[in-house]
């Protein structure tokens, strides 16, 4: 018999305009999980007129989306997407590194893949340097 794992595990932490967003996903996403994280997300940006969002993810158990979650996820960038200003995807699959990529095109941040936990944290915390 075989066992089919899936869950989710998300953490916001907010402070005035900055918000720290986790989510460790096991198995494969579903529409039901974006249900969740959506007013999470926009729970926390409440009331801020321009929030900084930096959301890190811990695919290394993440199996993919299902097509209608692939399309929430989509939704989700379209939407908010000038709000996120760092994605960090830790993970262990080449997929997973395609898809930040691809994610890039979606938000107005960066979003990079990382196969070490800590260099993704160590990335997120770092401060972004003013261009002059």
């Amino acid at each position: 018999m075989n066992t089919i794992r899936h869950g989710m595990s998300i953490g916001v932490e907010r402070i005035e305009d900055e918000i720290l967003f986790t989510l460790k996903v096991q198995g494969k996403l579903t529409h039901q999980d974006y249900q969740h994280i959506v007013p999470m997300l926009e729970s926390a940006i409440k009331g801020i007129d321009h929030p900084h969002i930096n959301f890190y993810v811990d695919a290394t158990e993440l199996e993919g989306w299902e097509l209608r979650a692939a399309w929430d996820d989509l939704k989700l960038g379209l939407s908010h997407g000038n709000e996120f200003a760092k994605i960090a995807i830790y993970g262990n699959k080449k997929w997973q590194e395609y898809a930040a990529k691809i994610g890039t095109w979606f938000i107005s941040g960066e979003a990079r893949f990382f196969e070490s936990m800590d260099e993704a944290l160590s990335w997120l915390r770092e401060e972004k340097q003013p261009l002059w």
